[in-house]
């Protein structure tokens, strides 16, 4: 390092879904860590970093061969963070085809050009992976998805799990936090509805651990910088219910909490089935990554300041 200068990693990350929620605040953080930054999508480059020397922008659809093939090869990454999917359970539902080929054969096409370069691969999978049967779930428990988006990702983690190279297989749950992307989340949906005077229904019945978003990055850069490999459940710490999250939402934005209607999962139409009880025992990544989740109240103060 020259005096004066800053220090920069050349370790080259490449990032699928990065004009995405998790994409933005990756990116971010990755880049105030001085890492080389290649951020990849369809279409162009939807995230504010272009003016930063260490962030690179490339068109590619993962589910194309030789988009993915043209792009590893001029860029070569040390490490691959794969967060792209299709990832709105009730669309892989009545999609499957278009699910199966984004979130599994998109997977295995990445891995192969990552395999080639003996790269780091980094895959976000879900809680949906489980059955909801008991919930609080640790990295050893068996997977049993209850819809068909869940069977993506648990197809895509068999597939991870194959890969001659180190890998990390990292789940959420419930992602929530400021959206720099502009689609919707259970925190923005509450906030524009009682705004508007709108009753919000919501379920009661299915529990979850709702994760910050900027937890879940930190998570991922520090699996990147100690290179940690197997699996990782990050998440909030919190046991709520969606119902509860609105409640608790409504109230830190002074709204009108009685707008906010309590409905169960029998009642609430929805095309796929969710898992009722997940959530995640988090003790691996406390103690392998000092991961350490904001409380829900500090996450809204984040999500809303």
């Amino acid at each position: 390092m020259i005096l004066g200068q800053p220090y920069i990693c050349f370790m080259k990350i490449l990032i699928t879904g990065a004009n995405g929620f998790l994409g933005y605040y990756l990116v971010e953080q990755l880049l105030a860590k001085n890492f080389l930054v290649i951020a990849t999508g369809k279409g162009d480059c939807r995230l504010p970093f272009t003016h930063d020397l260490n962030f690179q922008w490339r068109s590619m659809d993962f589910t194309d061969p030789f988009s993915i093939h043209d792009v590893f090869e001029n860029i070569k990454p040390d490490v691959v963070v794969h967060s792209g999917a299709m990832s709105k359970p009730d669309e892989c539902e009545m999609d499957q085809v278009k699910a199966y080929l984004v979130n599994v054969e998109g997977t295995v096409q990445l891995l192969i050009n990552s395999e080639e370069l003996k790269s780091f691969f980094i895959f976000l999978s879900t809680d949906f992976v489980f059955d909801g049967e008991r919930g609080m779930y640790n990295e050893e428990d068996v997977p049993r998805p209850v819809n068909y988006y869940g069977r993506t990702k648990l197809d895509a983690e068999e597939a991870v799990k194959e890969y001659e190279y180190d890998w990390a297989i990292v789940r959420t749950v419930l992602v929530y936090g400021k959206n720099h992307s502009g689609h919707n989340n259970i925190l923005k949906i509450v906030k524009e509805k009682l705004e508007k005077g709108e009753e919000y229904n919501v379920v009661d019945d299915q529990v979850r651990t709702p994760t910050y978003v900027e937890d879940l990055a930190k998570g991922i850069v520090t699996i990147i910088e100690k290179k940690a490999t197997g699996i990782f459940h990050l998440s909030g710490k919190v046991v709520l219910t969606p119902y509860q999250m609105a409640i608790e939402t409504a109230e830190y934005l002074k709204l009108d909490s009685s707008l906010i209607k309590k409905v169960t999962a029998a009642n609430f139409s929805q095309q796929a089935k969710r898992p009722l009880r997940t959530g995640f025992i988090i003790d691996k990544a406390r103690n392998e990554l000092g991961y350490e989740p904001l409380s829900l109240e500090e996450g809204l103060r984040k999500t809303f300041g």
